[in-house]
């Protein structure tokens, strides 16, 4: 396996979309357009890292944060190269990039029902939060509130 880590690229999203895709428990949205996936990289240049094997990209973790704590979305590996490491490997180097931003901790969102990726959070000793509730808000209806 000659696999290596690089920043994520615009051009690397058609290839990470279909390791999105094929990833089990993880959700796409709008959100995960080129677009908006360009906007989030420019955004957050150097915190976000694809795994590639050859020329194909086999993992991918988007990270930003917003001054004061990190978020992570899309820590992904192909099927193909689970198990070796990847994983762990995209999240350190999202990790290392983020404590010389200066930013102290990360959060991160799994759905419930997701038991491999709750399974990997665990296993990095990533510590799930009971206490907090996550609430959402569509902007385009933000007049009404």
């Amino acid at each position: 396996m000659s696999v290596s880590i690089r920043v994520f690229r615009q051009e690397d999203h058609a290839a990470a979309w279909g390791v999105w895709a094929a990833t089990e428990g993880l959700g796409l949205s709008s959100a995960d357009s080129f677009e908006s996936t360009v906007r989030f990289l420019e955004r957050n240049p150097g915190l976000s890292f694809v795994a590639v094997d050859g020329d194909v990209v086999v993992g991918t973790i988007l990270c930003g944060h917003d001054g004061r704590r990190g978020l992570i979305h899309h820590l992904a590996v192909a099927q193909t190269h689970r198990r070796q490491g990847l994983g762990r490997a995209l999240l350190r180097q999202s990790l290392a990039a983020l404590r010389e931003a200066q930013i102290d901790k990360c959060h991160l969102l799994v759905f419930r029902d997701n038991s491999g990726g709750r399974e990997f959070w665990e296993g990095v000793g990533a510590e799930e939060r009971v206490t907090l509730s996550l609430f959402s808000i569509q902007t385009r209806k933000s007049e009404e509130a």
